[in-house]
């Protein structure tokens, strides 16, 4: 039988993004969380996005990558981030699972044009 490091359990992380903090660019922003990074072989099982202030660009789009581009929420313009809880890829099936490879911190990737305004939390569930 394998052994597993840490517990079954499942567990939570939150990140945040604000523009007034973190900017709008056109870049990768990881986000920022009291809980740190996730740990190597975490499995993100589901979670939502809590827009708190919509997310405003021109023709911008936001993507939220943790393994790869675009694994928690494709890219999305804003129309798509407007205030509430928005669901995200990970959506407690096995097949929409992300399996870290490394420690990593998830991030926003913005693309095509700035953003002007936005805040709002990821929440992860993983395993």
């Amino acid at each position: 039988m394998a052994v597993m490091e840490g517990t079954r359990a499942l567990k939570s992380w939150a990140g945040d993004y604000d523009f007034a903090v973190d900017g709008g660019a056109v870049s990768t922003i990881t986000l920022r969380s009291q809980d740190g990074p996730l740990p190597l072989g975490a499995v993100i099982v589901s979670g939502y996005l809590d827009v708190q202030t919509a997310c405003l660009s021109a023709t911008g789009t936001m993507a939220l990558n943790s393994e790869g581009a675009a694994d928690l929420l494709a890219a999305a313009a804003q129309a798509a981030l407007t205030l509430g809880r928005k669901s995200i890829i990970p959506a407690a099936t096995g097949v929409t699972a992300v399996k870290l490879t490394a420690a990593r911190s998830p991030a926003v990737t913005i693309a095509t044009a700035a953003f002007t305004a936005g805040k709002f939390t990821l929440v992860l569930e993983y395993r």
